[in-house]
Protein backbone atom coordinates (compact mmCIF):
# COMPACT_ATOMS: atom_id res chain seq x y z
CA UNK A 1 0.00 0.00 0.00
CA UNK A 2 0.80 3.15 -0.69
CA UNK A 3 4.24 4.88 1.82
CA UNK A 4 2.18 7.86 2.07
CA UNK A 5 -0.16 5.88 4.79
CA UNK A 6 2.46 4.20 6.54
CA UNK A 7 2.64 5.31 9.99
CA UNK A 8 -0.94 6.59 10.02
CA UNK A 9 -3.02 6.04 13.60
CA UNK A 10 -5.68 3.73 14.51
CA UNK A 11 -8.95 4.89 12.91
CA UNK A 12 -10.15 5.99 16.69
CA UNK A 13 -7.05 7.89 17.06
CA UNK A 14 -7.44 9.71 13.92
CA UNK A 15 -10.91 10.24 14.27
CA UNK A 16 -11.13 11.78 17.42
CA UNK A 17 -9.14 14.63 15.85
CA UNK A 18 -10.84 14.90 12.18
CA UNK A 19 -14.28 14.92 14.20
CA UNK A 20 -13.08 18.27 16.20
CA UNK A 21 -12.22 19.95 12.65
CA UNK A 22 -15.80 22.42 11.75
CA UNK A 23 -14.58 22.95 8.76
CA UNK A 24 -14.05 19.58 7.45
CA UNK A 25 -17.31 18.29 9.11
CA UNK A 26 -19.29 21.10 7.10
CA UNK A 27 -17.14 20.49 3.61
CA UNK A 28 -18.03 16.61 4.07
CA UNK A 29 -21.97 17.27 4.98
CA UNK A 30 -22.80 19.63 2.60
CA UNK A 31 -20.99 17.34 -0.54
CA UNK A 32 -22.34 13.94 0.57
CA UNK A 33 -25.98 14.71 1.62
CA UNK A 34 -26.04 16.58 -2.15
CA UNK A 35 -24.20 13.40 -3.60
CA UNK A 36 -27.10 10.95 -2.03
CA UNK A 37 -29.83 12.99 -2.68
CA UNK A 38 -29.48 13.13 -6.23
CA UNK A 39 -28.49 9.27 -6.17
CA UNK A 40 -31.76 8.59 -4.89
CA UNK A 41 -33.45 10.48 -7.25
CA UNK A 42 -31.62 8.75 -10.78
CA UNK A 43 -31.98 5.12 -9.06
CA UNK A 44 -35.74 6.23 -9.09
CA UNK A 45 -35.97 7.08 -12.29
CA UNK A 46 -35.20 3.31 -13.05
CA UNK A 47 -37.86 0.43 -12.47
CA UNK A 48 -35.92 -2.48 -12.87
CA UNK A 49 -33.04 -1.34 -10.55
CA UNK A 50 -33.28 -4.31 -8.18
CA UNK A 51 -32.60 -6.37 -11.16
CA UNK A 52 -29.63 -4.58 -12.66
CA UNK A 53 -28.09 -4.66 -9.28
CA UNK A 54 -28.77 -8.43 -8.74
CA UNK A 55 -27.53 -9.39 -12.59
CA UNK A 56 -24.38 -6.72 -11.10
CA UNK A 57 -23.63 -8.86 -8.24
CA UNK A 58 -23.92 -12.08 -10.26
CA UNK A 59 -21.21 -10.85 -13.22
CA UNK A 60 -19.17 -10.11 -10.38
CA UNK A 61 -19.77 -13.50 -8.80
CA UNK A 62 -19.28 -15.33 -11.90
CA UNK A 63 -15.85 -13.59 -12.96
CA UNK A 64 -14.59 -14.49 -9.58
CA UNK A 65 -15.51 -18.04 -9.46
CA UNK A 66 -13.15 -18.40 -12.69
CA UNK A 67 -10.80 -15.92 -12.34
CA UNK A 68 -8.01 -17.89 -13.94
CA UNK A 69 -9.76 -18.81 -16.90
CA UNK A 70 -11.11 -14.94 -17.74
CA UNK A 71 -7.93 -13.35 -16.63
CA UNK A 72 -5.51 -15.71 -19.26
CA UNK A 73 -9.19 -15.31 -21.81
CA UNK A 74 -8.35 -11.53 -21.52
CA UNK A 75 -4.21 -11.67 -21.40
CA UNK A 76 -4.76 -13.60 -24.94
CA UNK A 77 -7.12 -11.03 -26.18
CA UNK A 78 -4.96 -8.55 -25.68
CA UNK A 79 -2.28 -9.91 -27.00
CA UNK A 80 -3.48 -10.69 -30.13
CA UNK A 81 -4.30 -7.21 -30.44
CA UNK A 82 -1.20 -5.64 -30.09
CA UNK A 83 -0.83 -5.25 -26.36
CA UNK A 84 2.00 -7.03 -24.05
CA UNK A 85 0.51 -7.87 -20.59
CA UNK A 86 2.54 -7.84 -17.27
CA UNK A 87 1.75 -9.69 -14.41
CA UNK A 88 2.45 -7.92 -10.82
CA UNK A 89 1.87 -10.13 -7.86
CA UNK A 90 2.58 -7.04 -5.41
CA UNK A 91 3.07 -3.10 -5.43
CA UNK A 92 6.66 -3.49 -5.57
CA UNK A 93 6.99 -5.04 -8.53
CA UNK A 94 3.53 -3.42 -10.28
CA UNK A 95 5.53 0.21 -9.48
CA UNK A 96 9.06 -1.95 -11.15
CA UNK A 97 7.38 -2.61 -14.18
CA UNK A 98 5.73 0.44 -14.62
CA UNK A 99 9.43 2.50 -14.07
CA UNK A 100 11.08 -0.10 -16.13
CA UNK A 101 8.71 0.83 -18.84
CA UNK A 102 8.57 4.44 -18.79
CA UNK A 103 12.29 4.46 -18.63
CA UNK A 104 12.61 2.45 -21.93
CA UNK A 105 10.86 5.25 -23.35
CA UNK A 106 13.82 7.36 -22.35
CA UNK A 107 11.08 10.40 -20.91
CA UNK A 108 11.01 11.69 -17.51
CA UNK A 109 7.12 12.70 -16.81
CA UNK A 110 3.98 11.18 -17.50
CA UNK A 111 0.23 12.41 -17.58
CA UNK A 112 -2.37 10.31 -15.08
CA UNK A 113 -5.79 9.08 -15.51
CA UNK A 114 -7.67 9.29 -11.86
CA UNK A 115 -6.82 5.57 -10.43
CA UNK A 116 -7.44 4.02 -7.18
CA UNK A 117 -5.07 1.21 -8.27
CA UNK A 118 -1.67 3.35 -8.73
CA UNK A 119 -3.30 5.01 -6.00
CA UNK A 120 -2.79 1.47 -3.47
CA UNK A 121 0.35 0.77 -4.75
CA UNK A 122 1.59 4.11 -4.34
CA UNK A 123 3.19 4.80 -7.93
CA UNK A 124 3.40 8.33 -7.93
CA UNK A 125 6.00 8.09 -5.00
CA UNK A 126 7.71 5.41 -6.79
CA UNK A 127 7.99 7.09 -10.08
CA UNK A 128 9.44 10.01 -8.20
CA UNK A 129 11.77 8.10 -6.54
CA UNK A 130 13.42 6.78 -10.57
CA UNK A 131 13.29 10.24 -11.48
CA UNK A 132 9.73 10.30 -12.76
CA UNK A 133 7.19 12.88 -12.31
CA UNK A 134 3.57 11.58 -12.62
CA UNK A 135 0.67 14.47 -13.37
CA UNK A 136 -2.77 13.66 -11.75
CA UNK A 137 -4.79 15.39 -14.76
CA UNK A 138 -8.54 14.78 -12.59
CA UNK A 139 -9.58 17.69 -11.20
CA UNK A 140 -10.13 16.56 -7.82
CA UNK A 141 -6.48 14.48 -7.81
CA UNK A 142 -4.79 17.80 -9.27
CA UNK A 143 -6.16 20.04 -6.38
CA UNK A 144 -4.71 17.08 -3.60
CA UNK A 145 -1.47 16.84 -5.63
CA UNK A 146 -0.82 20.64 -6.13
CA UNK A 147 -2.13 20.78 -1.80
CA UNK A 148 0.59 18.34 -1.49
CA UNK A 149 -2.53 16.28 0.33
CA UNK A 150 -4.15 12.97 0.05
CA UNK A 151 -6.98 11.82 -1.60
CA UNK A 152 -10.33 11.64 0.82
CA UNK A 153 -13.00 9.55 -1.10
CA UNK A 154 -12.96 7.44 -3.63
CA UNK A 155 -15.08 9.38 -6.73
CA UNK A 156 -14.44 13.06 -5.31
CA UNK A 157 -10.81 12.93 -3.74
CA UNK A 158 -10.94 16.66 -2.76
CA UNK A 159 -14.58 16.52 -1.30
CA UNK A 160 -12.72 17.47 1.65
CA UNK A 161 -11.59 20.97 0.35
CA UNK A 162 -14.34 23.76 -0.05
CA UNK A 163 -13.64 26.70 -3.33
CA UNK A 164 -11.52 28.91 -1.28
CA UNK A 165 -9.27 25.91 -0.34
CA UNK A 166 -9.11 24.91 -3.66
CA UNK A 167 -8.36 28.83 -4.66
CA UNK A 168 -5.79 29.35 -2.24
CA UNK A 169 -3.89 26.01 -3.38
CA UNK A 170 -4.13 27.26 -6.92
CA UNK A 171 -2.55 30.34 -6.41
CA UNK A 172 0.44 28.97 -4.44
CA UNK A 173 1.26 26.01 -5.87
CA UNK A 174 0.19 25.91 -9.64
CA UNK A 175 3.62 27.72 -10.35
CA UNK A 176 6.16 25.15 -9.17
CA UNK A 177 4.00 22.53 -11.56
CA UNK A 178 3.46 24.12 -14.63
CA UNK A 179 1.27 27.38 -16.22
CA UNK A 180 0.78 29.40 -12.83
CA UNK A 181 -2.53 30.49 -11.95
CA UNK A 182 -4.46 33.55 -13.54
CA UNK A 183 -3.82 36.40 -12.18
CA UNK A 184 -6.68 37.70 -9.64
CA UNK A 185 -7.74 33.95 -9.26
CA UNK A 186 -11.53 33.48 -7.40
CA UNK A 187 -13.07 31.30 -5.62
CA UNK A 188 -15.44 30.92 -8.79
CA UNK A 189 -16.06 27.18 -10.15
CA UNK A 190 -15.97 28.59 -13.70
CA UNK A 191 -12.70 30.38 -12.92
CA UNK A 192 -11.26 27.08 -11.41
CA UNK A 193 -11.96 24.99 -14.21
CA UNK A 194 -10.71 27.35 -16.58
CA UNK A 195 -7.55 27.76 -14.16
CA UNK A 196 -7.14 24.20 -14.71
CA UNK A 197 -7.49 23.51 -18.11
CA UNK A 198 -5.18 25.94 -19.02
CA UNK A 199 -2.32 24.50 -16.51
CA UNK A 200 -3.36 21.09 -17.79
CA UNK A 201 -3.00 21.85 -21.37
CA UNK A 202 0.77 21.78 -21.93
CA UNK A 203 1.18 18.83 -20.06
CA UNK A 204 -1.60 16.81 -22.20
CA UNK A 205 -0.02 18.06 -25.92
CA UNK A 206 3.56 17.27 -23.47
CA UNK A 207 3.34 14.42 -22.44
CA UNK A 208 4.44 11.18 -24.92
CA UNK A 209 3.70 8.58 -21.81
CA UNK A 210 0.28 8.03 -20.11
CA UNK A 211 -0.86 5.93 -17.44
CA UNK A 212 -4.25 4.68 -16.51
CA UNK A 213 -6.10 1.95 -14.32
CA UNK A 214 -9.66 0.94 -15.81
CA UNK A 215 -12.85 0.58 -14.80
CA UNK A 216 -13.70 -2.94 -16.90
CA UNK A 217 -11.60 -5.49 -18.44
CA UNK A 218 -13.73 -7.77 -20.57
CA UNK A 219 -12.48 -11.20 -21.44
CA UNK A 220 -13.60 -12.12 -24.39
CA UNK A 221 -12.18 -9.20 -26.18
CA UNK A 222 -9.26 -7.29 -24.69
CA UNK A 223 -10.96 -4.49 -24.09
CA UNK A 224 -10.37 -2.06 -21.55
CA UNK A 225 -12.59 0.64 -20.03
CA UNK A 226 -12.18 3.97 -18.50
CA UNK A 227 -15.44 5.83 -17.45
CA UNK A 228 -15.19 9.58 -16.26
CA UNK A 229 -16.84 12.86 -16.66
CA UNK A 230 -14.45 15.90 -17.21
CA UNK A 231 -12.41 14.95 -20.81
CA UNK A 232 -9.34 14.73 -19.12
CA UNK A 233 -9.36 10.67 -19.04
CA UNK A 234 -9.73 10.59 -23.22
CA UNK A 235 -7.00 13.30 -23.75
CA UNK A 236 -4.22 10.78 -21.42
CA UNK A 237 -5.53 8.01 -23.44
CA UNK A 238 -4.84 8.84 -26.97
CA UNK A 239 -2.11 11.09 -26.63
CA UNK A 240 0.38 9.85 -25.67
CA UNK A 241 2.85 7.83 -27.54
CA UNK A 242 2.94 5.11 -25.08
CA UNK A 243 0.15 3.99 -22.71
CA UNK A 244 0.28 1.73 -19.53
CA UNK A 245 -2.77 0.57 -17.58
CA UNK A 246 -2.26 -1.01 -14.15
CA UNK A 247 -5.43 -2.82 -13.30
CA UNK A 248 -6.49 -4.68 -10.38
CA UNK A 249 -7.44 -8.53 -11.34
CA UNK A 250 -10.79 -8.34 -9.87
CA UNK A 251 -11.73 -5.78 -12.51
CA UNK A 252 -12.27 -8.76 -15.22
CA UNK A 253 -15.79 -9.05 -16.53
CA UNK A 254 -16.55 -12.32 -18.62
CA UNK A 255 -18.19 -10.27 -22.04
CA UNK A 256 -19.57 -7.47 -23.73
CA UNK A 257 -22.78 -8.15 -23.06
CA UNK A 258 -22.36 -7.60 -19.48
CA UNK A 259 -20.94 -4.44 -19.60
CA UNK A 260 -24.12 -2.91 -20.58
CA UNK A 261 -25.24 -4.09 -17.45
CA UNK A 262 -21.92 -1.90 -15.47
CA UNK A 263 -22.53 1.42 -17.57
CA UNK A 264 -26.31 1.83 -16.08
CA UNK A 265 -25.43 1.08 -12.26
CA UNK A 266 -22.03 2.70 -12.06
CA UNK A 267 -23.02 6.37 -13.41
CA UNK A 268 -26.28 6.12 -11.09
CA UNK A 269 -24.38 5.28 -7.87
CA UNK A 270 -21.47 7.26 -8.33
CA UNK A 271 -21.94 10.70 -10.00
CA UNK A 272 -26.26 10.43 -10.14
CA UNK A 273 -25.72 10.29 -13.97
CA UNK A 274 -28.15 8.59 -16.44
CA UNK A 275 -24.61 7.79 -17.92
CA UNK A 276 -20.89 8.90 -17.93
CA UNK A 277 -19.78 11.77 -20.30
CA UNK A 278 -17.00 9.95 -20.91
CA UNK A 279 -16.76 6.50 -21.90
CA UNK A 280 -13.43 5.24 -23.41
CA UNK A 281 -12.82 1.96 -24.47
CA UNK A 282 -9.76 0.50 -25.97
CA UNK A 283 -8.46 -2.82 -27.02
CA UNK A 284 -4.56 -3.26 -27.43
CA UNK A 285 -3.76 -1.10 -30.45
CA UNK A 286 -6.80 -1.08 -32.82
CA UNK A 287 -6.60 -3.02 -36.37
CA UNK A 288 -4.03 -0.41 -37.58
CA UNK A 289 -1.40 -1.86 -34.53
CA UNK A 290 -0.10 1.73 -33.54
CA UNK A 291 1.32 2.12 -36.85
CA UNK A 292 -0.95 4.80 -38.63
CA UNK A 293 -3.86 6.62 -37.14
CA UNK A 294 -4.60 7.42 -33.70
CA UNK A 295 -3.80 6.58 -30.58
CA UNK A 296 -0.95 4.79 -28.53
CA UNK A 297 1.98 3.12 -30.63
CA UNK A 298 2.70 0.96 -27.42
CA UNK A 299 0.44 -0.34 -25.04
CA UNK A 300 1.06 -2.03 -21.41
CA UNK A 301 -1.63 -3.80 -19.28
CA UNK A 302 -0.01 -4.52 -15.89
CA UNK A 303 -2.67 -7.12 -14.18
CA UNK A 304 -2.24 -6.64 -10.63
CA UNK A 305 -2.71 -8.47 -7.70
CA UNK A 306 -1.28 -7.67 -4.53
CA UNK A 307 -3.70 -8.92 -2.03
CA UNK A 308 -6.68 -10.00 -3.94
CA UNK A 309 -6.02 -13.67 -4.65
CA UNK A 310 -5.71 -13.98 -0.32
CA UNK A 311 -8.95 -12.25 -0.47
CA UNK A 312 -10.54 -14.25 -2.63
CA UNK A 313 -9.71 -17.37 -0.80
CA UNK A 314 -12.03 -16.16 1.71
CA UNK A 315 -15.16 -17.12 1.14
CA UNK A 316 -17.40 -14.02 3.29
CA UNK A 317 -14.59 -11.60 3.07
CA UNK A 318 -14.13 -12.47 -0.96
CA UNK A 319 -17.73 -10.25 -1.90
CA UNK A 320 -15.36 -6.85 -1.43
CA UNK A 321 -13.96 -7.76 -4.74
CA UNK A 322 -17.14 -7.02 -6.15
CA UNK A 323 -16.66 -3.45 -5.67
CA UNK A 324 -17.12 -1.42 -8.75
CA UNK A 325 -15.97 2.09 -6.86
CA UNK A 326 -18.71 4.04 -7.17
CA UNK A 327 -18.23 5.16 -3.97
CA UNK A 328 -21.95 5.44 -3.01
CA UNK A 329 -21.69 3.60 0.29
CA UNK A 330 -19.33 6.68 1.37
CA UNK A 331 -22.02 9.03 0.78
CA UNK A 332 -24.79 7.39 3.10
CA UNK A 333 -22.12 6.30 5.84
CA UNK A 334 -22.84 8.49 9.06
CA UNK A 335 -19.02 7.22 9.98
CA UNK A 336 -17.54 8.60 6.85
CA UNK A 337 -19.67 11.89 7.24
CA UNK A 338 -18.61 12.90 10.48
CA UNK A 339 -14.72 11.22 10.29
CA UNK A 340 -13.69 12.10 6.94
CA UNK A 341 -11.73 9.99 4.12
CA UNK A 342 -8.34 10.05 5.71
CA UNK A 343 -9.12 8.70 9.16
CA UNK A 344 -8.84 5.49 7.63
CA UNK A 345 -5.25 5.90 6.16
CA UNK A 346 -6.03 4.09 2.83
CA UNK A 347 -6.38 4.67 -0.88
CA UNK A 348 -10.25 2.98 -0.15
CA UNK A 349 -12.06 4.97 2.95
CA UNK A 350 -15.65 4.52 4.24
CA UNK A 351 -17.47 1.42 4.55
CA UNK A 352 -15.28 -0.69 1.62
CA UNK A 353 -12.29 0.58 2.85
CA UNK A 354 -13.21 -0.69 6.08
CA UNK A 355 -13.27 -3.99 4.26
CA UNK A 356 -11.05 -3.76 1.36
CA UNK A 357 -7.59 -2.54 2.94
CA UNK A 358 -7.98 -5.32 5.82
CA UNK A 359 -8.20 -8.09 3.39
CA UNK A 360 -5.34 -6.44 1.30
CA UNK A 361 -3.13 -5.40 3.96
CA UNK A 362 -3.66 -7.89 6.14
CA UNK A 363 -4.62 -7.20 10.10
CA UNK A 364 -1.25 -6.74 11.01
CA UNK A 365 -0.71 -2.97 12.22
CA UNK A 366 -3.04 -1.30 14.82
CA UNK A 367 -4.40 0.57 11.97
CA UNK A 368 -5.90 -1.88 9.77
CA UNK A 369 -7.33 -4.04 12.98
CA UNK A 370 -8.94 -0.75 13.55
CA UNK A 371 -11.03 -0.35 10.32
CA UNK A 372 -13.15 -3.23 10.74
CA UNK A 373 -14.84 -1.21 13.84
CA UNK A 374 -14.83 1.64 11.82
CA UNK A 375 -18.95 1.49 11.37
CA UNK A 376 -22.26 1.31 13.17
CA UNK A 377 -23.42 -1.44 10.92
CA UNK A 378 -26.08 0.42 10.45
CA UNK A 379 -26.38 -1.36 6.66
CA UNK A 380 -26.96 1.82 4.94
CA UNK A 381 -24.05 1.04 2.75
CA UNK A 382 -25.16 -2.53 1.79
CA UNK A 383 -28.52 -0.82 0.92
CA UNK A 384 -26.47 1.59 -1.59
CA UNK A 385 -24.28 -0.92 -2.90
CA UNK A 386 -24.87 -1.20 -6.60
CA UNK A 387 -23.54 -4.80 -6.63
CA UNK A 388 -24.94 -6.13 -3.08
CA UNK A 389 -22.02 -6.37 -1.47
CA UNK A 390 -23.09 -6.99 2.49
CA UNK A 391 -20.49 -4.81 3.94
CA UNK A 392 -22.14 -4.84 7.74
CA UNK A 393 -21.55 -9.44 7.58
CA UNK A 394 -17.70 -8.90 6.18
CA UNK A 395 -16.98 -6.29 8.71
CA UNK A 396 -18.38 -8.54 11.66
CA UNK A 397 -16.71 -11.27 9.61
CA UNK A 398 -12.94 -9.23 9.75
CA UNK A 399 -13.99 -8.06 13.28
CA UNK A 400 -13.76 -11.65 14.33
CA UNK A 401 -10.62 -12.23 12.87
CA UNK A 402 -9.25 -8.48 14.74
CA UNK A 403 -10.37 -11.00 17.84
CA UNK A 404 -8.19 -13.39 17.34
CA UNK A 405 -5.35 -12.64 15.81
CA UNK A 406 -4.86 -9.15 18.33
CA UNK A 407 -3.18 -9.81 21.48
CA UNK A 408 -6.30 -9.03 23.61
CA UNK A 409 -6.67 -9.07 27.29
CA UNK A 410 -4.87 -12.32 28.94
CA UNK A 411 -8.31 -12.96 31.67
CA UNK A 412 -10.59 -11.94 29.29
CA UNK A 413 -8.95 -14.40 26.48
CA UNK A 414 -9.22 -17.10 29.05
CA UNK A 415 -12.69 -16.19 29.98
CA UNK A 416 -13.55 -16.70 26.53
CA UNK A 417 -11.33 -19.58 25.73
CA UNK A 418 -12.75 -21.26 28.98
CA UNK A 419 -16.65 -20.30 27.87
CA UNK A 420 -16.11 -21.80 24.53
CA UNK A 421 -15.00 -25.06 26.02
CA UNK A 422 -17.83 -24.83 28.51
CA UNK A 423 -20.63 -24.74 25.45
CA UNK A 424 -18.82 -27.52 23.76
CA UNK A 425 -19.28 -30.23 26.86
CA UNK A 426 -23.01 -29.95 27.51
CA UNK A 427 -22.08 -32.75 30.75
CA UNK A 428 -19.98 -30.20 32.02
CA UNK A 429 -22.00 -27.15 31.27
CA UNK A 430 -25.13 -28.77 33.47
CA UNK A 431 -23.51 -29.56 35.87
CA UNK A 432 -22.03 -25.83 36.05
CA UNK A 433 -25.68 -25.07 36.31
CA UNK A 434 -26.67 -26.84 38.48
CA UNK A 435 -23.81 -25.70 41.16
CA UNK A 436 -24.25 -22.04 40.34
CA UNK A 437 -27.87 -23.06 41.70
CA UNK A 438 -27.10 -24.11 44.50
CA UNK A 439 -24.90 -21.93 45.60
CA UNK A 440 -26.86 -18.74 44.56
CA UNK A 441 -27.57 -17.09 47.90
CA UNK A 442 -23.65 -16.91 48.23
CA UNK A 443 -23.35 -14.57 44.99
CA UNK A 444 -22.47 -11.71 45.41
CA UNK A 445 -25.36 -8.40 44.01
CA UNK A 446 -22.16 -7.17 41.90
CA UNK A 447 -18.87 -8.43 40.47
CA UNK A 448 -16.30 -7.37 42.64
CA UNK A 449 -13.61 -6.00 39.72
CA UNK A 450 -10.60 -3.69 40.45
CA UNK A 451 -8.96 -1.14 39.48
CA UNK A 452 -11.03 0.84 36.04
CA UNK A 453 -13.36 -2.06 35.16
CA UNK A 454 -14.94 -1.08 38.99
CA UNK A 455 -16.50 1.78 37.48
CA UNK A 456 -18.17 -0.22 34.84
CA UNK A 457 -19.54 -3.01 37.67
CA UNK A 458 -20.38 -0.62 40.34
CA UNK A 459 -23.21 0.69 37.92
CA UNK A 460 -24.26 -2.75 36.81
CA UNK A 461 -26.37 -5.57 38.98
CA UNK A 462 -25.77 -9.65 38.73
CA UNK A 463 -28.49 -11.04 36.97
CA UNK A 464 -30.50 -13.49 39.91
CA UNK A 465 -30.20 -17.42 39.50
CA UNK A 466 -33.52 -19.09 39.35
CA UNK A 467 -33.69 -21.99 41.53
CA UNK A 468 -33.20 -24.49 38.81
CA UNK A 469 -31.85 -24.40 35.00
CA UNK A 470 -33.93 -24.36 32.20
CA UNK A 471 -32.27 -27.96 31.49
CA UNK A 472 -33.04 -29.29 34.97
CA UNK A 473 -36.64 -28.14 34.65
CA UNK A 474 -37.51 -29.97 31.23
CA UNK A 475 -35.70 -33.05 32.51
CA UNK A 476 -38.23 -33.14 34.92
CA UNK A 477 -41.71 -31.62 32.87
CA UNK A 478 -41.19 -32.95 29.18
CA UNK A 479 -42.88 -36.24 29.80
CA UNK A 480 -45.88 -35.38 32.05
CA UNK A 481 -49.09 -34.61 29.75
CA UNK A 482 -49.34 -31.51 31.93
CA UNK A 483 -46.06 -30.47 31.21
CA UNK A 484 -44.91 -28.61 27.57
CA UNK A 485 -45.83 -29.49 24.26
Amino acid sequence: MSSAYLGMPAFPEAAKDSTKDATLRANLGHATRTIREKRARAVAELDDWAELRAAGKEIKDRALRRLDHYLLQAEEAVTAAGGTVHWAADAAEANRIVADLVKATGESEVVKVKSMATQEIGLNEALAAEGITAYETDLAELIVQLGDDLPSHILVPAIHRNRAEIRDIFREAMGRWGRPAPEGLTDSPAELAEAARLHLREKFLRARVGVSGANFLIAETGTLVVVESEGNGRMCLTLPETLISVVGIEKVIPTWQDLEVFLQLLPRSSTAERMNPYTSTWTGLGPSKGADGDGPKAFHLVLLDNGRTATLADQVGRQALRCIRCSACLNVCPVYERAGGHAYGSPYPGPIGAILTPQLRGLGTELDASLPFASTLCGACYEVCPVAIDIPEVLVHLREQAVEQGPGHRVEKAAMKAATWLLDHPAALAAAERAASATRALHPRKLPLPGPAKAWTDTRDLPDLPAESFRAWWAEHRDRKDGPA
